[in-house]
């Protein structure tokens, strides 16, 4: 499908020149284009460097985890596989969600459906456990997602950027997640798509793209409103209807909404997502908890844990980054839901540890940082890429390996 109008004044687009592959296909198939194949050869050549240097920070990673488990006596695969979140997604696949809501009883309805039933799903026409499934579907969905980031960083600043953006999201302080069974790699993979639809104006796929990242976790609203208020921007500055305009901003928002109001026909009230959510203490209060307990950290703590203060580094420097995402004039779906994002994250008066996790996602923070990475001598952006790989592998094993709690 391809774009049918030019992209919008508002959203910044660089033209770059075509790579010789695609100016120069072998052969062309129906309608004049290459055939599938071959254009998925192509795509996937272009986007090789970022995808390898991907693999290579997680696969450093991987070996600092195996190394660290190996000297504690623990076992790499249930830490990763069978720990905490994934047991819940495990739950869900093998028997479904709870018919009901106790008061102080957690359950099983605060986490969205889509991972599980993939889980389930694949799990039942795969050999092998659906731990192992969920491990591999994870694994398999972060390489899908770095395509993703890539894909919106050239399609905004070129090759070179759009490479050093996948890699510092790789890099992340607590990046080890995205090879873990939980679903920041699954919700990063479809928003990151959504994001490069909304940007080469395939409205209907980035709708649809993200009604499933909301059926994926509860911070799929913050794609949904990228897209349907991006939509509806371009549909007033198009002064005429435009169905797939139209399609598209309606079906951002279906996921989410749909397991919301599911859930409250589950449990026979009208709030029963937000019932939940108050069980499981992860009520929005505007950000006052998470200023409580930033304080708490960073003043009136002796000895504050590591990983905490950890969580609290990533939170304030993602504020940095979106002021300067900001100033910058990033397009504005970008900015939608990098904002809604945080809105979402640091509004919650929910637990604190799991912060910097839910902010994973939020790879278009890290535009900033790439582009002067990729404007900065080579010594200088191998030097940070090199500390960011180090510090990601070490932290990424210290959370599994040493933090008591979830990561």
């Amino acid at each position: 499908m391809s774009p049918t109008a030019p992209p919008p004044a508002s959203t910044t687009v660089r033209r770059r020149p075509v790579p010789a592959a695609r100016r120069h296909p072998a052969r062309r198939g129906t309608g004049g284009r290459p055939p599938a194949g071959e254009r998925a050869r192509t795509a996937l050549g272009y986007a090789g460097p970022a995808l390898l240097g991907y693999l290579a920070v997680r696969l450093f990673g991987m070996l600092v985890l195996a190394k660290w488990a190996h000297v504690r006596h623990h076992g790499i695969w249930p830490t990763l596989a069978t720990s905490w979140d994934s047991n819940w997604y495990l739950g869900i696949a093998a028997h479904g969600y709870v018919h009901a809501l106790h008061a102080e009883q957690l359950n099983n309805l605060a986490f969205f459906p889509l991972y599980p039933c993939l889980v389930k799903a694949v799990a039942a026409v795969t050999p092998g456990s659906r731990a192992s499934v969920g491990l591999l579907l994870a694994i398999g969905f972060s390489l899908v997602a770095a395509c993703g980031v890539f894909a919106v960083g050239d399609r905004l600043h070129g090759r070179r950027t759009g490479a050093l953006l996948t890699v510092l999201w790789a890099a992340l302080p607590v990046g080890v997640v995205q090879w873990m069974g939980y679903t920041e790699s699954l919700f990063t993979a479809l928003t990151a798509w959504a994001l490069y639809c909304v940007l080469t104006r395939r409205w209907v796929w980035a709708g649809s793209l993200a009604a499933l990242a909301g059926l994926t976790r509860p911070t799929g609203i913050a794609i949904a409103a990228a897209v349907s208020l991006t939509a509806l921007v371009a549909l007033v500055r198009a002064r005429r209807l435009d169905r797939r305009l139209v399609l598209g901003g309606l079906l951002a928002p279906a996921g989410w909404c749909g397991y919301v109001a599911w859930v409250g026909l589950r449990l026979g009230r009208w709030d029963g997502y937000f019932a939940v959510q108050k069980v499981w203490d992860n009520q929005w209060d505007g950000g006052i908890g998470t200023l409580r307990d930033m304080r708490s950290l960073l003043v009136y703590a002796n000895r504050p844990p590591l990983f905490l203060v950890l969580v609290t580094l990533v939170l304030i420097l993602s504020g940095a980054l979106y002021l300067l995402s900001l100033a910058d004039r990033q397009p504005p779906a970008l900015l939608v839901f990098t904002g809604a994002l945080l809105v979402v994250v640091l509004g919650s008066g929910g637990v604190y540890f799991p912060r910097a996790r839910f902010l994973v996602p939020g790879f278009p923070l890290l535009l900033p940082v790439a582009l002067a990475l990729a404007r900065a001598r080579r010594t200088v952006t191998v030097l940070v890429l090199g500390a960011a790989t180090l510090s990601s592998a070490w932290l990424g094993a210290y959370m599994l390996l040493v933090w008591p709690g979830p990561p």
